[in-house]
């Protein structure tokens, strides 16, 4: 387990147990049982596995602790490939994710113009030439409305949004692949906003609903807001994320059904915020949820509680530039869009019930992960299935045997 870091470094081998609970991944070789886990599972869902090998890296190049926050840089690395995400607490959070088509690919930081939050070209993925793909999200706002007449249609009876970029955060607590955050401003009351990143070196699932399948190409991020006194007995809440990805931004959502809710109970759809040149079917980033949050620490089916997105819509990027650091320094000119994500449904208990709501995102490269029958339901499905067809069968052969039998009893013998 890894402490806290300041302005040090942390390289090796780390093992995903497949959940992002902080003090369950350990520093030990990928080459494991994970590994053989993961390939069985691959032969149910039709996919090839692979690992990265990961190292973590806080605050890198800078000598001391940065004053406003923390940039954590986790690097993946493939035989002919390098992921690099970059989480930053100076200012709104902000996950960036650069691919590059090179195994030696690194981040460089020019530290002063970093923290001044005024100057494009601060943080550099070098060579340059080697960067395939980048997509960034940033966590931009909460609001709260008060849904007096219990209809969960936020268009009015806004109170004033909590500006996230404003937020006091708490420096990084690491435990290697995996970053807590959280923060509070003065007009939060007694609660507080939590971040918790998890970046994966092989293909896993969390042991938490809702258990969202995560590749190697894939991070995971948590949010909860846990303890805030509302401003009102009925107050719902919506997160607002904005997106940017180069040329190709996050600019549409996907829908995708299944008839499958193991993991999920109740939930048989998938969202993702997809980036697609010129909106075509080959995705290069995405954002994935699934369309249900959680009003207690333990989330299960009672406590789950429906969410819907709006349409994303574009930006202005020098309002999103300014609100973040790592925006400012990787990006010249972001073009981003944006969305809202409003938790609770017209009936479902208010915020006020538990003080508790978290909810659960992928943020990654190519096409999402996709979901595919599991083996129980396989099997759920050729006993239910399979079982009329064999009565049906033998049904049928039964009755031809009886109507054989019938014939030949009564036809007409030879006179002798």
């Amino acid at each position: 387990v890894v402490p806290e870091f300041r302005g040090s470094n942390w390289k090796g081998s780390v093992t995903s147990r497949s959940h992002s609970d902080i003090g369950d991944i350990q520093k030990i070789s990928t080459r494991g049982s994970q590994a053989t886990c993961s390939s069985c599972q691959s032969l149910f869902r039709g996919a090839t596995t692979f690992e990265r090998q990961l190292s973590v890296e806080l605050n890198p190049g800078s000598t001391s602790v940065p004053p406003g926050g923390d940039l954590l840089h986790i690097r993946a690395v493939e035989n002919n490939d390098t992921l690099h995400f970059l989480f930053c607490s100076q200012g709104a959070p902000a996950l960036l994710l650069v691919h590059t088509n090179s195994s030696s690919s690194t981040v460089q930081v020019n530290w002063p113009l970093f923290s001044a939050r005024n100057t494009s070209g601060s943080l550099k993925v070098v060579p340059e030439s080697s960067v395939l793909y980048s997509t960034a999200v940033v966590f931009s706002r909460l609001l709260e409305y008060d849904d007096t007449n219990n209809t969960a249609d936020p268009t009015s009876d806004f109170f004033p949004p909590y500006e996230l970029q404003n937020f006091t955060w708490s420096r990084l607590n690491l435990s290697g692949p995996t970053a807590l955050l959280c923060g509070t401003d003065a007009t939060f009351t007694n609660g507080s906003l939590c971040l918790k990143l998890s970046v994966f070196d092989s293909e896993g699932r969390g042991l938490s609903p809702p258990h969202l399948l995560h590749t190697s190409n894939s991070s995971q991020m948590e949010v909860w807001l846990d303890g805030l006194l509302p401003r009102a007995n009925r107050s719902r809440f919506l997160l607002e994320l904005q997106a940017v990805g180069g040329a190709y931004p996050l600019s549409r959502v996907d829908t995708r059904r299944s008839i499958d809710d193991e993991f999920t109970p109740s939930i048989f759809k998938v969202s993702q915020w997809v980036s697609a040149p010129n909106g075509s079917s080959d995705v290069l980033g995405f954002v994935q949820w699934k369309p249900v949050a959680y009003r207690q620490t333990n989330p299960s089916l009672e406590n789950a509680t429906p969410c819907r997105h709006s349409d994303p819509r574009p930006q202005n990027g020098e309002v999103m530039a300014a609100s973040s650091s790592l925006i400012r320094a990787f990006y010249p000119e972001p073009e981003p869009f944006g969305l809202n994500m409003s938790f609770g449904l017209s009936g479902d208990p208010f915020y006020n019930n538990t003080k508790y709501l978290s909810w659960t995102v992928l943020v990654g490269i190519g096409s999402p992960p996709v979901d595919s029958f599991s083996p129980l339901v396989i099997a759920i499905m050729a006993v239910g299935l399979g079982t009329p067809m064999i009565l049906l069968l033998l049904g049928g052969l039964w009755v031809c045997v009886r109507k054989r039998a019938a014939c030949s009893a009564s036809s007409y013998q030879p006179i002798n």
